[in-house]
């Protein structure tokens, strides 16, 4: 891309100024000896091109909306339509979680993501012994079709997209939400958004599995079968790197581990004899973005063009839209402090603009209360006119990638690329992602990070503003949303009402059809729908489910 000739004046200029500049820090140093960013990658005092000279501008970049898309999937990105605006949000009951939604697309958010109880997230009714104390806690409870229509009550299904972060169960929500579409009069090819569906991950770094890794993986690729056949607009799996970030994972690890999970359902749906260019344009992603600033932004255009790569040299992906890698972008919940949560406000400013000059799709920003409990009406509101600010007010969109060229990002892009295949190779050499989880190769690489960042911040190498540096006193926290211990018992009387007036039979019989279809290699999503529609819940159908798959008993020694 640049002329030997020239690169070689560069290369000789910059060594001449590293030489000056070196004498100059042996007098007035530097803040610190070494500067280094979270993946572990050195920074240099300045870049210029002799330091992307190998950069081949058609190969690496080329232009947005073009193989690898680098630069972005879209030809025009944020100046045909900004980023879909979604605030995760759930808690209590389906009426209280459908109050709450109802004020977020009123505010000006444009997509809805659902955040469900932990007893749904691992297909326990509220009722159940296993519920106790958690109903309601961390999202909704959503316990049969009767809460999801609740859920989306005087929400027309067919004008949002809807985001569920689940995944055990992910095949039973999906279907009450077919469902509950289907009563408001809207088929399910109309349908648009995402279910997280992305089970590996809940071994690794997250733990909200039902069933062993093997019917697992079967589950997921019968949604990508029934999907692409029937509800072609939604995004089938959620493949996410945000939990393992969270669990403390740096950037490249996020990169690498989630394109290897990526990689995983992939094959396992080649395997299944799907079509690559027929499932694989309704996969999407979910990534982190956290405090450092250009680490972030190069982590998401790295990402998109080795998943570019990899769709069409591994898998020989034909269809452009196979290759795009389309993801989510949640800010990080890992970097909120307890301590002066305000400052919260600025940390997820930062996250954002990173995450949309990086090219995400669509995202949330946390609130600012978060460290301390699920967000206030306020906080939230606060969360959502910082995405609107950037929209509306930076111009940060109006021009695609703009950072493109710049020496620091193409370089770290090229770095994150390297580092994270070579993580990827490591991984393909134990047999896969599900191989490499269950040897606790990639537990132990998220540990060890998360362990080495503590530490860090311990001796007070990283600072954590209001933590490690900067700390005032401050008085108790007020007006700190709680969820309502009584929401079990009013979830426990709904669940009453349900089985005292549903018809037994029908639903026998279908939970009788999903344990004849579980036990073959029939595609579970039919009778789950079926199910689900003559009124059984959520924990009859996953009951049903374990009795024939069994359940996922995590090797604590690893």
């Amino acid at each position: 891309m640049f002329e030997a000739d020239k690169l070689k004046q560069i290369k000789e200029e910059q060594d001449k100024w590293s030489e000056t500049v070196s004498k100059m820090t042996a007098k007035r140093p530097e803040r610190k000896p070494d500067f280094i960013n979270t993946s572990g990658i050195p920074l240099s005092r300045t870049y210029t091109p002799s330091d992307i000279q190998d950069m081949d501008y058609s190969n690496d970049l080329s232009l947005p909306g073009e193989y690898p898309y680098t630069r972005g999937v879209q030809p025009t990105m944020y100046r045909g339509r900004f980023w879909t605006m979604r605030q995760y949000a759930g808690f209590g009951t389906a009426e209280e979680t459908n109050e709450r939604y109802r004020y977020l697309l009123g505010a000006g958010q444009t997509g809805l993501s659902v955040a469900f109880d932990l007893p749904t997230q691992i297909g326990y009714d509220s009722d159940d012994m296993m519920a106790q104390g958690e109903v309601g806690k961390v999202g909704v409870a959503i316990d049969s079709i009767m809460d999801m229509e609740i859920l989306f009550n005087e929400i027309p299904l067919e004008k949002v997209s809807t985001s569920m972060t689940i995944n055990a169960p992910a095949a039973v929500l999906l279907a009450m939400y077919i469902v509950v579409a289907e009563k408001q009069g809207t088929s399910m090819d109309k349908l648009r958004g995402t279910i997280q569906n992305d089970i590996l991950k809940e071994y690794s770094s997250r733990g909200t599995y039902i069933f062993p890794p093997n019917p697992s993986m079967r589950i997921i690729t019968n949604i990508f079968e029934f999907c692409s056949q029937n509800v072609p607009q939604w995004n089938t799996i959620s493949i996410s790197g945000y939990h393992m970030r969270e669990a403390g994972s740096n950037a490249v690890q996020e990169v690498a581990f989630t394109l290897a999970n990526g990689i995983a359902y992939v094959q396992a749906a080649i395997d299944a004899g799907l079509d690559v260019d027929k499932f694989a344009p309704r996969l999407s992603f979910f990534f982190n973005a956290h405090q450092d600033f250009f680490e972030e932004i190069a982590k998401f255009r790295a990402a998109r063009k080795m998943w570019a790569k990899i769709m069409k040299e591994r898998f020989g992906a034909k269809e452009p839209k196979s290759l795009m890698l389309r993801f989510h972008t949640q800010t990080a919940g890992s970097s909120l402090t307890a301590q002066q949560p305000h400052n919260n406000i600025v940390r997820t400013a930062f996250e954002a603009m990173s995450a949309v000059l990086g090219g995400t799709q669509s995202l949330h920003t946390n609130s600012m209360d978060e460290a301390l409990c699920l967000p206030s009406q306020q906080s939230v509101q606060i969360a959502l006119r910082t995405q609107q600010l950037i929209a509306h007010e930076t111009n940060a969109g109006d021009v695609v990638d703009p950072l493109a060229g710049s020496y620091y990002i193409e370089s770290l892009t090229q770095e994150i690329e390297k580092q994270a295949f070579d993580y990827i190779k490591k991984i393909d050499s134990m047999g896969g992602a599900p191989e490499a989880i269950q040897q606790g190769y990639v537990q132990r690489e998220i540990q060890d990070s998360a362990y080495s960042f503590q530490k860090d911040i311990e001796k007070k190498e990283r600072v954590i503003v209001g933590v490690n540096k900067f700390q005032i006193k401050e008085p108790p926290p007020t007006g700190l949303l709680r969820v309502n211990p009584a929401v079990r018992d009013l979830q426990i009387a709904k669940i009453k009402k349900l089985k005292s007036e549903r018809d037994e039979a029908k639903v026998k019989l279908c939970l009788d059809t999903l344990l004849k279809a579980a036990e073959s290699k029939d595609n579970l999503m039919p009778p789950i729908i079926d199910a689900v529609k003559a009124m059984s819940t959520l924990g009859e159908v996953c009951d049903v489910l374990r009795g024939v798959f069994g359940e996922y008993k995590a090797d604590l020694t690893i």
